[in-house]
């Protein structure tokens, strides 16, 4: 200790030392913090070598690269953070990242991001003075140095984070300079942290994009393609990873149309691939990649073409009995935003397999998600079909009771779904669906729904859309008399809201008979 402090008072004469005795000095410093790091970290702070430590930084370019390793080693004692930053070290050590010496862009590195870690106000300070900068060019310039590439993910890691940086990243062609790494990455600790990177850039629409047309979703099936046939466990987190990262490239329209290429994509040409894997993550994957794709009508006509239909299918039939609830849910997330458009939704809605599993699923009570998809891939069918035959179809499986229940759902869109859907049904072929509505007592359901003041606007307008459609049943137009409907109607013609009032004078002037139009009115 009494050597280090000979260096100390040596450092606080900077002005009018030599270099070489200010280099001897940060030497010493160096050895004392090897040797006893709290004690050296102690005497460090009492002295308040720190502003001088500043000084060399910004006044003696010649012994900076020295400073800025005795900073990196001070910093890694927690405590010694704030006198840093008090100090004014951070910034004083950017301009350093501007150098092209090596040396000096690691150490420069390794103190700032010590500083920094987990301070995001000095994070921001960082990139408003440029460092983003900095480190795409480091990254462009010296590839193939493995420590300074290093250093320069796990910045990328701490301030990717912040809108600030991605918005400067953005500007750059940092994905470029990351899919290179990822491609050349041998250890999954490399390849998780680079993926880390990504990930937070994925939630900016323009590094999506970038990413994309920087290869980084090729690159992400390559990895996958690898290591799909390893149980290790580092292997499977690398493999959840990339997986994940895929998934939220396909989040964005113009990243997703891209990677879907009208069906030559490379990513949509694995889709089929992982669909009939054994490894339930990709299963996951393929499901979701699908289920992305198809927010696009175009996508959904050109997947059905392709038969992707099919493939799901197939791997919900694996999964029946005991399979993957995650796996389950996504294809049937996938399968219903396929049926959205009318050729397509036809052509499932007919599909007796995929009925009578639907029905099975409605019934699944251990599963909630799994179900609830169900229920809306059933309601979705007949929406977006407008079709007698799809009608029949799921009076034959029973569906028509879980519809009838899905009206009844804590989930505002759900009961909207299932009005909607059974006024269309109604619509289209009452008379086929007619006793399994009084079976599963949909007047009465409604009824509540009407009554209820809790039940939104949206949900007492379809319920009486509905109702009108059910009038067109003498069977059922009974039960809705009998449950005196009249009281309730008249309360709902002085709601607050317009549309609820104007539905309920209407089905109540039908009920009255003073019109004879019961057709459906649609939202």
């Amino acid at each position: 200790m009494e050597s280090l402090n000979q260096h100390l008072e040596c450092l606080k004469l900077f002005g009018d030392e030599t270099e070489g005795q200010i280099l001897e000095s940060l030497d010493g410093i160096l050895l004392a913090l090897a040797e006893n790091k709290q004690r050296s970290s102690s005497l460090l702070t009492d002295t308040g070598i720190f502003p001088t430590l500043a000084q060399i930084l910004k006044g003696n370019p010649n012994c900076a690269v020295k400073a800025a390793q005795v900073i990196a080693e001070i910093a890694k004692n927690e405590e010694m953070k704030k006198p840093c930053i008090d100090a004014g070290l951070v910034l004083a050590l950017v301009p350093l990242l501007e150098s092209t010496d090596q040396e000096t862009l690691l150490h420069a590195g390794r103190a700032i991001g010590r500083i920094c870690y987990e301070n995001s106000d000095l994070q921001e300070q960082l990139v408003k003075a440029g460092v983003i900068t900095s480190l795409v060019r480091i990254l462009t310039d010296y590839p193939d140095s493995e420590p300074l590439v290093r250093v320069n993910l796990l910045a990328l890691c701490n301030l990717a984070n912040l809108e600030i940086a991605k918005e400067a990243l953005s500007k750059t062609k940092v994905a470029e300079h990351l899919v290179k790494q990822l491609r050349r990455a041998e250890n999954h600790q490399r390849i998780e942290t680079i993926i880390e990177v990504l990930q937070m850039l994925a939630e900016n629409d323009a590094l999506k994009v970038q990413m994309v047309e920087a290869g980084v979703h090729e690159a992400l099936s390559e990895i996958l393609l690898r290591l799909q046939g390893s149980s290790q466990a580092e292997d499977l987190c690398s493999v959840k990873a990339a997986s994940n990262l895929i998934v939220s490239l396909l989040l964005g329209d113009e990243s997703m149309q891209k990677m879907f290429a009208n069906g030559c994509g490379i990513i949509y040409q694995k889709v089929g691939t992982w669909l009939a894997s054994n490894h339930p993550q990709l299963q996951l994957t393929g499901a979701l990649a699908v289920a992305n794709f198809a927010r696009n009508d175009g996508n959904c006509v050109r997947m059905v073409q392709l038969g992707v239909v099919l493939q799901l299918l197939d791997l919900l039939e694996q999964h029946v009995d005991n399979g993957d609830v995650s796996v389950q849910h996504a294809a049937l997330s996938a399968l219903r935003n396929l049926a959205i458009p009318a050729d397509t939704a036809e052509m499932l809605g007919q599909d007796p397999l995929l009925i009578n599993r639907l029905v099975q699923w409605c019934d699944a009570q251990q599963h909630a998600g799994v179900r609830g998809e169900a229920n809306r891939l059933l309601a979705s069918l007949l929406r977006h079909s407008r079709s007698q035959e799809v009608v029949k179809a799921i009076q034959q499986a029973q569906g028509v009771k879980h519809l009838v229940s899905m009206t009844t759902s804590e989930h505002v869109i759900m009961q909207n779904e299932a009005l909607i859907a059974l006024a269309i049904a109604s619509a289209i072929n009452l008379e086929v669906i007619k006793d399994s509505l009084k079976e599963s007592r949909l007047v009465q359901s409604l009824h509540k729904l009407l009554q209820d003041e809790c039940t939104g606007p949206e949900v007492k307008y379809n319920s009486m859309g509905l109702l009108c459609s059910l009038l067109n049943s003498g069977d059922l137009k009974q039960e809705v008399e009998e449950d005196n409907f009249k009281e309730t109607l008249e309360k709902l013609c002085s709601h607050s809201n317009a549309n609820v009032v104007k539905q309920a004078v209407m089905t109540l002037q039908i009920l009255r008979d003073e019109s004879q139009n019961t057709s459906f009115v649609s939202p």
